[in-house]
C-alpha cells in the first residue's frame, strides 16, 4: 500500500511547483473567506461607535480592504480553478502517455486474454478520474479543514453556547448527506451501466448495420434500442429522486440552521449574554462550516472513484511484458533468411493442450514453404513464433543460426512482412496506409510499392487517388483492394523473411488471381512461408508441409504428395 502511495504521489514531482502555489491559492483564498466577517464584526462593533467623520472615513478605507479581499479570493479560485485543472491534465497526459507505451509493450497473449472497450477504459474515464482526485482532492482537503476549523476557533471565542448550538448541526448534515450520497451514488452507478449497455448495442449496431439491413431488422434494432432506452430513463428517474432529496434537505437544513441561530441568538441578546454584531457574525459564518461538510462528502465519493481507477491503472501497468529483448541482445541489420525450428514446442496457456510438439523444420534462405493442414492444427501460431508474437515453450527458432530470442524484437520484428487474411487499415488515407511499411518513405517510393503490389491501378481511378480516404478499416475498398495495399506496405518494408496468413482465402477467383500475381512478385528472392486454404494456389510451391496435431506429418511438392495418398491428399480431394 506504501510503495501505491508513493507511486501516486510521484506524479506531483514535474509539477510540484504547480502543485504548491495551488495550495498556497487555495489556502490564501480560504483565509480572506473568513477573515472578511471579522472585518464586518469590527465595523459593526467598533468603528460606528467612532465620531462620524472618522467613522465615515475607517469605514471607506475598510470598504476598500474587503473589496481588494473579495479581489483577491476572485484571483485565488480562478487560479486554482485553471492552473489546478492544467496540472490535473498534466498528470493525467502523463498517465495516459505511460499506460499506452505500456499497453504497446504487451505480448499477443495479454491482449487475446482482454476486451479492448475495457482497456480503453483505462485510458479515458479511469484516469479522468484519477486526475480529478490529484487536482480537487489536496485543494478541497485543504480549504474545506480550514474554513471548517478556523470558523469553530474564531466562533467559539465569541461566543461559546452559540457555537454549540450552531455545530451541534454538524452530525445531523453529515449524517443526511452520507446517506442520500450513499443512495446516489449507487444509481448513478446504474446509470453509467444503462448508458454503457446503450453505447454496446448502439456500436454492435451500427458495426453490423449490413447484417441488420440485408435481414430487413431495422425495425427489431429500433425497438432494442427503445426498450434500452427507457430503462436508461428509469435509472435516470431513480438518481434525479436521491439528489432532489439530497440537495433539498441540505438546503432546509442549512437554513434551518440559520434559523435556530438567529432564533437562540435572539434570545441570547434578551438576556445580555450577547451583541448583535455577534449574532450578525454567527450568520456571516453559517455558510463556512456547512460548504465544507459537504465538501468532504463530496471527497470521500471522489477518493472512491479516484483510488478504484489508480488500482485498475496499476493492474495495467504491474503487467509484466513477456515477450523483451534479452539483456544480451544483438542488433541486426541484413539477414539472408535461413529459419531453424529445432525441437520447439508451444502452448497459449499453462492448463491448456501443447499446440505444437517438438517441430524439427530447416528452412533456407529465398525457400518457397507451403504450409497446410485442417483448421486448428497449428499452422498460423507456428507462423506467429517467428516474430516472436508468442515464446516457445521449449525449444529454440534460429535466424541465421542465431536464437530469435537473443536478436533486439524491433530488428527481428523489421526482417519479417506479413500479409494476413484479415487486412487491417487504419482510418487515414491510402498514401500514409502503405507509408505505414516503412514510416519514413517517400511518396515517390510509396507509389513505387503500390506498383509493385499491382495496386497502382486501381488507386489511381479513385477520386482522390493516393489520398483517398479509405473509412474506418477500408470499409470503402473490396477485399482485393485493401490485400493489395497490405501487400504494397510489405513491398515498402522490403523484409527478407515473408508470411502470407491465408492471405487470399476471402476473395473471388479474380481478386485472388490478382492478388496472388503480386504475392508471387513480392516473395522473389525472399523466404516465405504461405499458410494455405485453399490448396490450389500452392501447387508451384518448392515445399509443402502437411501440419497436423502429430506435427509435420507429411513434406515434400504438390504431386509427390498426392502422389503418397496421404493426408494431404485427403486435404486435397476434400475441398
Amino acid at each position: 500500500m506504501e510503495h501505491r502511495w508513493k507511486r501516486l504521489v510521484a506524479y506531483y514531482r514535474p509539477y510540484v511547483r504547480l502543485f504548491l502555489s495551488d495550495m498556497v491559492f487555495a489556502i490564501l483564498g480560504a483565509g480572506v473567506t473568513l477573515a472578511i466577517p471579522l472585518i464586518v464584526r469590527y465595523i459593526t462593533t467598533n468603528v460606528i461607535t467612532l465620531p462620524g467623520n472618522e467613522a465615515l472615513q475607517l469605514i471607506l478605507k475598510l470598504g476598500a480592504v474587503m473589496v481588494a479581499m473579495v479581489a483577491l479570493e476572485c484571483f485565488c479560485n480562478f487560479y486554482i480553478a485553471y492552473f489546478g485543472h492544467i496540472m490535473g491534465a498534466r498528470i493525467e497526459h502523463d498517465m495516459r502517455n505511460e499506460i499506452f507505451e505500456h499497453y504497446q509493450k504487451l505480448s499477443f497473449t495479454f491482449f487475446d486474454n482482454q476486451k479492448v472497450g475495457q482497456l480503453l477504459s483505462r485510458v479515458t474515464s479511469d484516469l479522468f478520474d484519477i486526475s480529478e482526485l490529484l487536482h480537487h482532492g489536496p485543494e478541497d482537503l485543504v480549504i474545506s479543514l480550514i474554513k471548517f476549523v478556523g470558523s469553530f476557533i474564531i466562533l467559539v471565542r465569541i461566543n461559546t453556547t452559540l457555537t454549540v448550538i450552531t455545530f451541534a448541526f454538524v452530525p445531523v448534515i453529515l449524517i443526511y448527506a452520507l446517506y442520500f450520497n450513499k443512495k446516489m451514488k449507487r444509481a448513478f452507478k446504474r446509470n453509467r451501466a444503462r448508458i454503457a449497455d446503450i453505447n454496446s448495442q448502439i456500436e454492435d449496431s451500427l458495426s453490423g448495420v449490413r447484417a441488420v439491413k440485408s435481414f430487413g431488422n431495422e425495425a427489431i434494432e429500433i425497438e432494442k434500442f427503445h426498450e434500452g432506452n427507457e430503462r436508461f430513463v428509469e435509472s435516470k428517474r431513480t438518481s434525479y429522486w436521491y439528489m432532489g432529496l439530497y440537495h433539498s434537505g441540505l438546503g432546509a437544513l442549512t437554513t434551518l440552521v440559520t434559523i435556530v441561530v438567529l432564533v437562540a441568538g435572539a434570545c441570547l441578546i434578551t438576556v445580555t449574554h450577547l451583541d448583535v454584531t455577534d449574532l450578525v457574525t454567527f450568520l456571516l459564518y453559517i455558510n463556512n462550516f456547512t460548504e465544507p461538510v459537504k465538501k468532504l462528502i463530496n471527497f470521500t465519493e471522489q477518493f472512491q472513484n479516484g483510488y478504484s481507477g489508480y488500482e485498475r491503472f496499476l493492474e495495467i501497468m504491474d503487467v509484466e511484458p513477456d515477450i523483451v529483448d534479452a539483456p544480451d541482445a544483438v542488433a541486426v541489420d541484413q539477414v539472408k533468411g535461413d529459419i531453424t525450428f529445432d525441437n520447439v514446442s508451444f502452448k497459449y496457456e499453462e492448463k491448456q493442450d501443447t499446440v505444437l510438439s517438438h517441430i524439427d523444420l530447416q528452412v533456407h534462405a529465398g525457400d518457397y514453404v507451403a504450409i497446410v493442414g485442417s483448421s486448428g492444427g497449428g499452422k498460423t501460431t507456428l507462423c506467429s513464433l517467428i516474430p516472436r508474437f508468442y515464446d516457445v515453450d521449449g525449444g529454440r527458432i534460429l535466424l541465421d543460426g542465431t536464437d530469435i530470442r537473443k536478436i533486439r524484437l524491433r530488428d527481428l520484428r523489421n526482417q519479417i512482412g506479413i500479409v494476413q487474411q484479415d487486412v487491417y487499415l487504419f482510418a487515414e488515407n491510402i498514401m500514409e496506409n502503405i507509408r505505414y511499411g516503412r514510416p519514413d518513405a517517400t511518396d515517390e517510393e510509396v507509389i513505387r510499392a503500390a506498383k509493385l503490389a499491382n495496386a497502382d491501378e486501381f488507386i489511381t481511378q479513385l477520386p482522390d487517388g493516393y489520398l483517398t480516404d479509405i473509412g474506418q478499416r477500408g470499409v470503402k475498398l473490396s477485399g482485393g483492394q485493401k490485400q493489395r495495399l497490405s501487400i504494397a506496405r510489405v513491398f515498402l518494408k522490403n523484409p527478407a523473411i515473408l508470411i502470407f496468413d491465408e492471405a487470399t482465402s476471402a476473395l473471388d477467383n479474380e481478386s485472388e488471381k490478382i492478388v496472388q500475381e503480386s504475392m508471387e512478385e513480392l516473395a522473389k528472392g525472399r523466404t516465405t512461408f504461405v499458410i494455405a486454404h485453399r490448396l490450389s494456389t500452392i501447387r508451384n510451391a518448392q515445399r509443402i508441409l502437411v501440419l497436423t496435431s502429430k506435427g509435420i506429418e507429411e513434406e515434400g511438392t504438390h504431386e509427390e504428395l498426392l502422389a503418397k495418398g496421404g493426408a494431404y491428399a485427403k486435404l486435397y480431394h476434400s475441398r
